[in-house]
């Protein structure tokens, strides 16, 4: 019997304890319900004004970014590259003030990378890699693309060291084999114009070995520098 009298007392201290936590906590809630209340409102608010924000605001001024950029990129795509940055004719925005007047949409993102080449082809090589470096690409393409055009702007200035570097990037950036192998044919080029035979030799090698598709013009030349290199034949 004295057993299961300390049996029922234990039984006893832990419902005690269960349920002077469970008064604690009901406490608690009672004496911070107003702060609790309050911090839950905010957060439903925060989230109400995110969803105003991206409805009512970022995706219509999208639209209109976007909208507004058809006629620089028409401009673009015929190399008129001064128009497409200023502003073609007919009141039209160019990418310059679509990047100032619809800051934070894809579209004034978009016109960085259209700035940067624009520039490039006008050889105002530093505001080819101001813009370009404020380019944010969404995909692998994309990132290839804006490392390849950095090389293009470093080998500009003559700096070849990062001219190879970011060529290297851009090959590595991405498994689409007609950016990848642009960029890794301009890397091997210039490592064989730097000296750097080796260096070529693997990276030509790369270009046979992980890009077979003869049908790439690219592709079907490098055999022709395998083979000036010494390589296999």
């Amino acid at each position: 019997m004295a057993k299961r009298k300390v049996t029922q007392d234990l039984e006893v201290t832990e419902v005690k304890q269960v349920t002077g936590n469970a008064v604690s906590a009901g406490s608690f809630f009672e004496q911070n319900q107003r702060l609790l209340v309050y911090g839950l409102g905010v957060i439903l608010l925060a989230v109400a004004g995110w969803y105003f924000y991206k409805t009512q605001i970022v995706e219509p001024k999208q639209q209109e970014a976007m909208a507004a950029m058809w006629q620089a990129e028409m401009l673009f795509e015929r190399d008129s590259f001064q128009q497409a940055l200023n502003g073609p004719e007919g009141g039209y925005d160019g990418f310059l003030a679509i990047i100032d007047k619809y800051s934070g949409t894809k579209a004034a993102n978009l016109s960085n990378y259209y700035a940067g080449v624009c520039y490039l082809q006008s050889n105002d090589i530093d505001n080819a890699m101001t813009y370009m470096d404020a380019f944010d690409p969404e995909n692998d393409v994309l990132a290839a693309m804006k490392y390849g055009i950095l090389g293009d702007c470093y080998s500009e200035k003559q700096d070849f060291d990062k001219a190879m570097d970011f060529y290297g990037k851009a090959g590595d950036a991405t498994e689409n084999e007609v950016v990848a192998v642009v960029y890794l044919k301009r890397l091997g080029l210039l490592q064989e114009k730097q000296g750097k035979k080796e260096d070529a030799l693997k990276t030509f090698e790369r270009i046979r070995r992980d890009y077979p598709n003869p049908g790439l013009t690219d592709w079907r030349e490098i055999e022709k520098y395998i083979y000036r290199l010494g390589g296999a034949k």
